[in-house]
């Protein structure tokens, strides 16, 4: 029986994750592996799935449920309590689940990669407050990148988008500003965070984590006004060839 991986998450129309393992797999000639879509509206119907799939050894966790699964799994990696979220869980020999996070790796080596020393001593916004936004905040703490959480509501040192409109200097003096929230996703692309793009010019650094479509309407508008962009599809590689080595240590 061949050994099978998966993806949980709502809605996953906008997931590229299931073509790309299946060409991975094809490519690289595993022919005993397969990969699959498990939409689940809540983390309560993710216990059954590995019941119901005896030979599910692992899977990745997408929006809304990177966070509603801890408490689902029998322990967490090091990577995953330090972040808060999960995106891979893993089933050891005896059945447990553990849970990891390799958001984390695939967000820093990508930024790194693309936006080179024009990241140093930079200062960040991150837009959203998620699971994956808490993947990136970690990233940047350890890139040493000073950083401002934005989000609908405040909090916790959280500062809100009105606060961005009330206050023009913070979006002026951030240069590297990072898209965590689904805005913009397939099929729902004419959306995007409420920023005043007014005060981007061509010093700014624009990372969206969306990956579909590949130029999100944060990017164009970015674009628009001089900055740089990238969308989150390297991302997306690195974290998923960190989670297949998670999934087949010994």
């Amino acid at each position: 029986m061949p050994r099978l991986f998966g993806l949980i998450g709502f809605p996953l129309t906008h997931s590229f994750s299931r073509k790309y393992f299946s060409e991975k797999f094809l490519r690289e000639g595993i022919s005993d592996a397969s990969y699959e879509l498990y939409e689940m509206e809540t983390a309560a119907s993710f216990p059954a799935l590995f019941a119901e799939n005896p030979n599910l050894v692992g899977i990745n966790v997408t929006i809304p449920h990177k966070k509603a699964v801890i408490p689902l799994l029998n322990k967490l990696d090091q990577s995953a309590s330090r972040v808060g979220a999960v995106n891979v869980i893993r089933k050891e020999r005896d059945g447990q689940l553990t849970g990891f996070n390799s958001d984390y790796i695939g967000f820093l080596r990508s930024l790194q990669s693309w936006a080179g020393d024009a990241i140093v001593g930079a200062k960040a916004l991150v837009l959203g407050t998620g699971g994956a936004a808490s993947a990136v905040r970690v990233a940047l703490e350890d890139l040493k990148i000073e950083f401002l959480q934005v989000s609908r509501s405040a909090g916790n040192g959280v500062i809100t988008y009105g606060d961005l409109k009330n206050d023009p200097t913070i979006l002026e003096s951030r240069k590297l500003i990072i898209n965590t929230t689904p805005l913009g996703t397939y099929p729902d692309t004419g959306k995007c965070p409420e920023i005043d793009f007014e005060r981007i010019g061509s010093g700014h650094l624009f990372y969206d984590l969306v990956y579909n479509p590949a130029e999100t309407l944060f990017m164009k508008k970015g674009q628009e006004h001089g900055a740089k962009v990238k969308n989150g599809y390297d991302m997306l590689v690195l974290q998923a060839e960190r989670a297949w080595e998670i999934w087949n240590q010994k």
